[in-house]
């Protein structure tokens, strides 16, 4: 019999009742507020926030890996490589077509909208002129300017609306790009991230930012250019066609529009940061709150929960006010300045008039060209208040972009020996390594021991010696202070971390499943099993004849972190995820906790009979079900204070080991007696 498999066997003596508790789903809450700049849709399904699902025991929260600050010039030259990517591949060359595309049907557009103005001038002064002949000049001249007129005004929204259709693939495949790139890149950082991170703020940071994308894209190519191009060419009419005049206080009212704009819109913005701040609070609490529904029923803290939350939305609804009363305070200040502008223009028009030298056709075309450029101006005042508030709401998703890991990859790879590559099992060795979560607080402190290859070692220890903690720096969710640990003699910190992790399977004491199908779940841990595979590991694990009890099978949708299955259902699906990710070396963190003892012992005789070979690291707090390790690692304080064999340590007098075992046969033995004098 092998090693793992005589733990096995322990394992089915000494096992526990079964955990038949089912759990309710946590329902998602959609939080959809208007911010003054627009409707933000947040996500309605959040991923979770222990990517491994290990215990937790001894992790502090400490502000590591805060994401840096990121400039707007950074942001907008990252969208820039978007807009007109490097190189001549086939995509490349597909969206440069697009955006120069684009950008010629909007000058197009821009020079045929700036002719509806003179049009409806002439319009008016072939009207005023026409008492000699009405008839011809209603019948001839007016009805081609009144068609020419129309067909203008046609044409530019044609190209406009023809501009945007375009350039929709640009915007979304930017949107896509740079979604994936910054989700990529979450999954990239160590555990101590996330375990700082509220997932909900997360999920709003890039869905805030993923939105704003195509807003800023739109604005800045076809807003701001045009609009500075349609400034230009109004501003050189007025100055060409009436006077330096007109052309002053045209653009005098643009700089003092402007300006008035670019103030007010920066003093918004930290008012803007606050309130998406307190959004991401709100958004994270209800999230977390929900999530833990259970919890809030086992105390009945539901008015406590209410009333954390409507201390968060009091928080944000006065900073949305502020933003609102700002945002009213912008316009009034725009409209005033415009409006002050129009009134001295129209009434240099009307003194023209007056004195001769200007028709009605030419006031009525200054107001045209005015109102004319009212609309861009109007708008880009909008736009850099909008770009600005979005440029805010992509900071904090680029930030995430440029979150150093503290797991670096290693300065050169050292490659595993060909026999590594392989599934034969590894030896694992922890030498002397330090380590704690905080400088203040180690966990480990010289830890030092051996797994042979193919052999099965327990760690046991009080809550606290850092016993998950192996699992972590094994993995490398962590790295170590001081210290190496090596897998067949090569340092984990120089191999490249997918081949380290591809060689190690985990049962986590934690289960957490995806809200998927129970196939998915036990596929995911290889993703190109067929059904038949995971069928099969799923007799291994002893659940198979659970899963087809179910109406949907092995299609079965397991609810939000599998909140739909019992406890012990849960560990099974992660025992068949690990059996089908077949690595020459399993991790087991209370693995089996949630296990009755005849489903612990159909699970050894698969195991049996399927001749498993592993090199196995078990932590373990019921002692009786690591008896037949082949070694057995005793920690205390982050330290190796004892190891060896079972009957090893529980003859050593005054051993620590042996303390832990008596104890609790001597709770076994009360529960027992209590048991019977019921």
């Amino acid at each position: 019999m092998s090693s793992m498999a005589r733990v096995w066997g322990a394992m089915a003596r000494g096992g526990v009742g079964p955990s038949s508790l089912r759990r309710r789903k946590a329902t998602s809450l959609l939080m959809h507020r208007a911010t003054g700049f627009q409707p933000r849709p947040s996500l309605s399904r959040p991923w979770h926030l222990h990517v491994a699902g290990l215990s937790t025991d001894n992790i502090k929260t400490t502000k590591h890996n805060e994401p840096p600050s990121t400039s707007s010039k950074e942001i907008l030259t990252s969208l820039a490589s978007y807009l007109w990517p490097h190189g001549t591949s086939k995509e490349a060359l597909a969206v440069k077509s697009r955006v120069a595309v684009s950008v010629g049907l909007l000058v197009a557009g821009k020079l045929i909208n700036i002719q509806v103005p003179f049009l409806f001038k002439e319009l008016v002064d072939l009207m005023g002129t026409s008492a000699a002949s009405p008839e011809a000049a209603l019948v001839a001249v007016p009805v081609s300017l009144v068609l020419g007129y129309g067909l203008a005004r046609f044409s530019a929204n044609a190209f406009q609306e023809l501009r945007a259709a375009v350039f929709a693939k640009v915007a979304q495949g930017t949107i896509r790009q740079v979604g994936r790139r910054v989700f990529e890149h979450l999954h990239t950082l160590d555990l101590r991230f996330h375990l700082n991170r509220q997932t909900g703020a997360l999920a709003r940071t890039i869905d805030r930012g993923s939105r704003s994308i195509d807003f800023v894209l739109r604005s800045l190519l076809f807003s701001v250019v045009p609009t500075a191009l349609e400034i230009g060419l109004v501003s050189g009419i007025m100055a060409h066609q009436f006077g330096w005049e007109y052309a002053a206080i045209t653009m005098g009212t643009l700089t003092a529009y402007t300006g008035f704009t670019i103030v007010v819109t920066q003093w918004r913005t930290d008012i803007r940061r606050r309130m998406n701040k307190l959004e991401n609070d709100a958004s994270g609490h209800v999230i977390d709150s929900l999530m833990n529904y259970e919890t809030v029923k086992y105390f009945n803290n539901e008015a406590h929960e209410a009333t954390k939350y409507d201390a968060t939305i009091k928080q944000y609804q006065d900073a949305s006010l502020t933003t609102q009363t700002s945002l009213s305070f912008l316009n009034a200040g725009q409209n005033a300045i415009f409006s002050a502008g129009l009134t001295a223009v129209m009434y240099l028009a009307t003194q023209g008039i007056v004195d001769g030298h200007l028709t009605v056709g030419d006031l009525v075309l200054v107001n045209g060209l005015l109102f004319q450029l009212s609309i861009p101006l109007n708008f880009i005042g909008s736009v850099y208040r909008d770009v600005r508030q979005s440029v805010v709401d992509m900071e904090a998703m680029f930030a995430l972009q440029a979150v150093p890991s503290s797991i670096p990859p290693p300065s050169f790879a050292t490659s595993l020996p060909p026999s590594s590559l392989t599934r034969s099992p590894k030896s694992i060795t922890f030498e002397n390594v330090s380590f704690g979560y905080r400088p203040d607080q180690p966990i480990l402190n010289g830890t030092s021991f051996t797994v042979p290859a193919g052999r099965t070692v327990a760690v046991v220890g009080s809550s606290g010696s850092g016993k998950s903690t192996i699992l972590r720096l094994l993995y490398r969710f962590y790295d170590a202070d001081g210290g190496r640990v090596l897998v067949d003699g090569a340092d984990v910190r120089d191999l490249p971390i997918d081949d380290l992790r591809r060689l190690i399977a985990v049962v986590p004491q934690d289960t957490v499943l995806f809200n998927d199908s129970i196939a998915y779940n036990i596929g995911y841990g290889n993703l190109s099993a067929s059904r038949d595979d995971i069928v099969h590991a799923a007799k291994v694990a002893q659940i198979h004849d659970s899963i087809v009890q179910f109406r949907d099978g092995y299609d079965t949708k397991v609810g939000e972190r599998g909140l739909k299955l019992s406890g012990g259902e849960k560990q099974r699906v992660a025992i068949a995820r690990a059996m089908l990710k077949d690595a020459p070396v399993l991790l087991f963190d209370e693995a089996t906790s949630a296990l009755d003892s005849e489903t612990e012992h159909e699970i050894v005789k698969q195991f049996k009979a399927i001749g498993l070979h592993k090199t196995t690291v078990i932590i373990a707090h019921r002692l009786s079900t690591i008896q037949d390790a082949d070694e057995i690692v005793v920690l205390d304080k982050g330290r190796v204070v004892e190891r060896g064999t079972h009957v090893e340590l529980v003859d050593r007098q005054g051993g620590k080991y042996a303390e832990m075992w008596h104890r609790q046969q001597h709770s076994k033995a009360s529960r027992h007696g209590d048991k019977e004098k019921e």
